[in-house]
């Protein structure tokens, strides 16, 4: 028989997987973020709104840091770690590096309307 508690984290699990969010991409030069690490253009990474990013007493040791989303725009989608908080960035808006924005769309559109979630 399975348990309750199985089950429920099963459900919870599930339902974090399929929360999607939706706003702006716009892409910057990264350096040290707010999770406390140094990243480059070149990296695949990407900073969340204060909405999503959250507000713990050490932002390095965020909850949100470290995990990875999947972006979705134009029928492309690329996957970006979240090192860094997006202090001007709406709910569900995001910040990328150059390197994830050019995998979605080119870099003279600056900014695009995509869908994201965590994987």
């Amino acid at each position: 028989m399975v348990s309750l508690r199985a089950t429920l984290l099963a459900v919870g699990l599930a339902a974090t997987q399929v929360l999607a969010f939706s706003g702006d991409m716009t892409y910057y030069t990264p350096g040290l973020g707010a999770c406390g690490k140094t990243n480059t253009q070149a990296d695949h990474i990407v900073a969340v709104s204060p909405a999503q990013y959250g507000n713990d007493a050490n932002p390095n040791k965020a909850k949100v840091c470290g995990r990875k989303i999947k972006i979705s725009y134009g029928g492309k989608s690329a996957t970006a770690t979240v090192t860094d908080k997006c202090p001007e960035c709406l709910s569900g808006s995001i910040d990328v590096s150059p390197s994830v924005f050019k995998e979605l769309a080119p870099l003279a559109k600056g900014r695009v309307k995509v869908t994201w979630n965590y994987v």
